[in-house]
């Protein structure tokens, strides 16, 4: 699926595209599935613009479960058949995973849990690494209470079991319909929204260590309620850098993919799949995504059965 103009989603369409060269360090991998991310859609209305270069037409697309096609050269890791996941972001914006081959340098691959489908696969890098970097840059560990802003999101239901599997203590955001699912993550819910500075200090009288933002507009509550010498982070919210956090975004990672495979096959993490769709309904998912109400990753079947 490509598009050759930004704009919604009409300017997605079907096409034959030539196979993908494989250069020194990087392999092909033949598609079985791959997951939406709201990044997407919002580079493909011309969103990121400003910040990554664009080679039209452009196949969309950066989370990929698949098998090991062909190998480049200075690849010994690597062999045909391999079942692998990455996060396959590239330097500019071209080929991506909706397709039915794409190129992955080998620094962003990692080898398909055992316990995790095609489709859960999928769906774990992008937000899987967002949710471990941001907890594991700010140090978090045994004997920290975290909070986690939008607890209940796709980044957010990572960060809660990435966060307990560290071992922590997790108190999360979220609205009250999504309470029980952050308690049965193991998180402790509170409900955002005015007050929730209150709720977050009657859990954690003395503040909390670390806070992770996965949604932007809470500085204010975020500083609220962390101790002195409390660390943060946001992906949403530049202006955290002012306010002495750091300010994030998801680096390809392919030893990190191999720590959330570890902790999937541990039984520590879990992948929520809220619907698939065939590569030729990409828009109907990309409209899925953009509504906003989905509880789990949505994703795409490129080639073969479910498994």
């Amino acid at each position: 699926m490509t598009y050759s103009s930004y704009g919604d989603n009409s300017v997605l369409s079907p096409t034959e595209q030539p196979q993908p060269k494989v250069g020194p360090g990087e392999v092909v991998v033949r598609v079985r599935c791959a997951a939406v991310n709201p990044v997407d859609w919002k580079i493909m209305s011309g969103g990121l613009d400003a910040m990554m270069d664009t080679v039209f037409p452009v196949v969309p697309g950066w989370d990929v479960a698949g098998v090991v096609e062909r190998v480049g050269i200075d690849t010994p890791e690597w062999k045909e058949g391999d079942e692998v996941f990455a996060y396959a972001r590239k330097d500019y914006v071209h080929g991506g995973t909706f397709a039915e081959y794409v190129t992955v340098p080998v620094r962003a691959l990692a080898r398909r849990p055992e316990s995790l489908s095609w489709e859960e696969a999928a769906g774990l890098p992008l937000a899987g690494l967002t949710a471990h970097q941001t907890l594991t840059r700010l140090g978090t560990g045994k004997g920290d209470t975290v909070l986690v802003h939008g607890a209940a999101g796709g980044v957010g239901t990572f960060g809660v079991q990435i966060a307990k599997a560290l071992g922590a203590r997790v108190i999360g955001t979220a609205s009250e319909r999504n309470h029980d699912r952050l308690r049965e993550l193991g998180a402790e819910p509170v409900t955002y929204g005015d007050g929730v500075a209150d709720r977050v200090r009657a859990l954690a009288p003395d503040g909390v260590d670390v806070v992770v933002d996965y949604v932007g507009g809470v500085l204010d509550t975020t500083r609220a309620v962390l101790r002195e010498g409390g660390r943060h982070a946001s992906i949403a919210d530049p202006s955290v850098t002012e306010a002495g956090g750091q300010w994030m975004w998801v680096r390809p990672d392919g030893p990190g993919l191999e720590a959330l495979a570890a902790l999937a096959d541990a039984g520590q993490l879990k992948v929520p799949v809220a619907e698939t769709f065939p590569l030729e309904r990409l828009a109907d998912a990309f409209a899925l995504s953009q509504a906003g109400h989905t509880h789990g990753k949505i994703v795409i079947r490129v080639g073969g059965d479910a498994a």
